[in-house]
């Protein structure tokens, strides 16, 4: 069985237990899931451009750029391509007009499918989308809950996916790695790791999360020109989406050139490996996720106002759910839910230190298992990496 198909059936089934009959979704992300086409992804989350419905009984239509329709020719879950109209003031004058067709189209492929009735789930989609669809006498409600629980799970063919994305971007940060040099700018060292990535069929990195020096406190901001020095920290977080559409999320932080890190370095760093590897012992199948967040480790007091904004997440497709936050004890907790075989989880460390205005950023990918939990990411925490003395593992 293909990939795509796995993921299809996976996708109808949970329609099926959510008692949803169809699906529409102009999500690029989502678009690739339920069909495996991929064509200009990033493009596509700037509007509904392309768009795909799945019938739990019925078929998969595909709505494709014009001119692209050979695209999904040889995909095993698609049964119809149709010519994608402008729904969005981008595709002309007459967008008004095409969205009106688009909803009759939509209505004929539910009214045609032996199930009855017209409950739609759909997302990503403007109102006039939306409105046109209800005067069509559609019955909508939201397909992002469809998506994100076929996704929590992955399938064999998923996780096979995503060991080969992380060699890959596993491989191309190796090779950024060696380019953290004094007088390079931050975006010219994390340009390292795109040439790595796309050279080998990846796709994109979703986040600019490359900083050196005192940009690596507070976190989040975002790589630029700004030149690295040496003895300065290097933080990045691979945020990066491989071959067939899957992430690999990993964060590691570096001293550029090759002196020993300071006594203040070697300090946040300890810390937040600390961190990262006492969150990471507590994930277990069948944990909940509030069990999972009044465990963690306590981030010292000096430190607490800096720490990353949550604990752990969902990884497959992107960043996805569950997002489990830090946990504040005068407030109900926000996400229910339990560790599960098959998720992919990925646990977030970081210790910004106010006084040096310096940060260790760490984080690494966990597949769920029966048994316990595997390490997906296993490059090596290191500070630098020329010497085994210097190695803090």
């Amino acid at each position: 069985m293909t990939l795509e198909v796995e993921r299809l059936n996976r996708l109808r089934r949970t329609m099926e237990s959510l008692d949803v009959m169809a699906v529409l979704t102009a999500d690029p992300v989502n678009v690739v899931y339920a069909t495996g086409v991929r064509n200009m992804t990033v493009f596509s989350m700037m509007g509904a451009f392309r768009f795909v419905l799945v019938l739990a009984e019925g078929p998969v239509v595909l709505w494709e750029f014009a001119g692209c329709e050979h695209l999904a020719a040889s995909a095993p879950s698609v049964t119809e391509v149709r010519i994608a109209p402008g729904l969005t003031p981008a595709s002309g004058s007459r967008w008004a007009e095409s969205t009106e067709g688009f909803a009759r189209e939509i209505a004929d492929l539910i009214k045609a499918q032996p199930f009855g009735g017209r409950r739609l789930a759909i997302e990503r989609f403007d109102h006039h989308v939306t409105d046109a669809l209800r005067a069509q006498g559609c019955e909508l409600t939201s397909a992002t809950e469809v998506f994100a629980s076929a996704r929590r799970i992955k399938t064999d063919g998923e996780l096979a996916a995503m060991r080969s994305a992380m060699d890959i971007v596993t491989a191309a940060l190796e090779t950024m790695r060696e380019r953290i040099e004094p007088g390079r700018t931050e975006v010219e060292v994390w340009a390292e790791l795109h040439r790595g990535l796309i050279a080998q069929n990846g796709e994109f990195i979703s986040t600019r999360l490359a900083q050196a020096g005192s940009r690596t406190f507070p976190y989040f901001n975002e790589a630029g020109t700004a030149t690295i020095s040496s003895g300065d920290l290097f933080c990045v977080d691979t945020d990066a989406i491989g071959p067939g559409g899957y992430g690999a999320d990993f964060s590691r932080t570096f001293v550029c050139g090759d002196g020993r890190p300071s006594p203040t370095q070697q300090s946040i760093f300890s810390m937040a490996l600390e961190q990262l590897r006492h969150n990471a012992s507590l994930l277990a199948p069948g944990r909940s996720y509030e069990s999972f967040a009044r465990s963690v480790w306590a981030v010292p007091e000096r430190f607490a106002p800096y720490r990353y904004y949550c604990l752990a997440h969902g990884l497959g497709l992107t960043g996805e759910a569950p997002y489990i936050p830090v946990h504040d004890p005068s407030r109900p907790f926000p996400v229910s839910g339990a560790f599960e075989p098959g998720m992919v989880i990925c646990i977030e460390s970081y210790i910004g230190d106010s006084e040096s205005h310096q940060g260790v950023k760490l984080e690494d990918q966990y597949l769920i298992t029966e048994q316990g939990t595997e390490l997906m990411s296993t490059m090596p925490h290191a500070l630098t990496g020329s010497s085994p003395h210097q190695r803090l593992s």
